[in-house]
């Protein structure tokens, strides 16, 4: 299994996503042959007025999903760390959506069948990567998103200081 370090998942910088969901219709087309939102292994969300992000799964260390199937019908990548649906056994219970951290599961709409992101593998590459247009979307590991969670802190406290001093 990759270690935390090495699973790269798809994140976006929430200061450059200006939530156009280009990263949806590119991955309902991708997968899907259809520009669908609804169909899409993405998701664009807005946090506020100013604030999107786009979300998708995190291929979490002993993940909460493939744990709740109750069916055996996801299992993780020991390569990538991507989550892959039997889809023949899967029944679209629902489980492993509730079991998401980061509500990055979906149920197909017509199929009645969970989808998840798997980076694209047939692609080569995530093509909503390739294709947003503010190159909001990048792969990272979770250890340099922290990293970058820690900077961001870092810079705000210091601006802070210097505003009271």
């Amino acid at each position: 299994m990759p270690t935390t370090q090495s699973k790269k998942f798809v994140s976006a910088d929430p200061n450059k996503c200006v939530g156009c969901a280009v990263c949806e219709y590119t991955c309902s087309m991708t997968k899907e042959k259809t520009y669908n939102p609804t169909k899409s292994r993405i998701r664009a969300v807005r946090l506020n007025p100013f604030a999107n992000l786009a979300v998708t799964c995190r291929l979490c260390e002993d993940p909460p999903c493939v744990a709740a199937c109750p069916r055996d019908a996801l299992t993780q990548s020991e390569e990538t760390g991507t989550i892959m649906v039997d889809e023949d056994a899967c029944n679209g219970c629902g489980w492993c959506i509730e079991a998401c951290d980061y509500g990055a599961i979906m149920l197909h709409p017509e199929t009645k069948v969970v989808y998840i992101c798997d980076l694209c593998q047939d692609e080569g590459k995530p093509q909503c990567i390739e294709w947003c247009p503010e190159e909001a979307l990048d792969l990272v590991t979770s250890d340099l998103l922290a990293q970058k969670a820690r900077r961001t802190a870092v810079k705000k406290l210091f601006q802070e200081t210097i505003k009271t001093v």
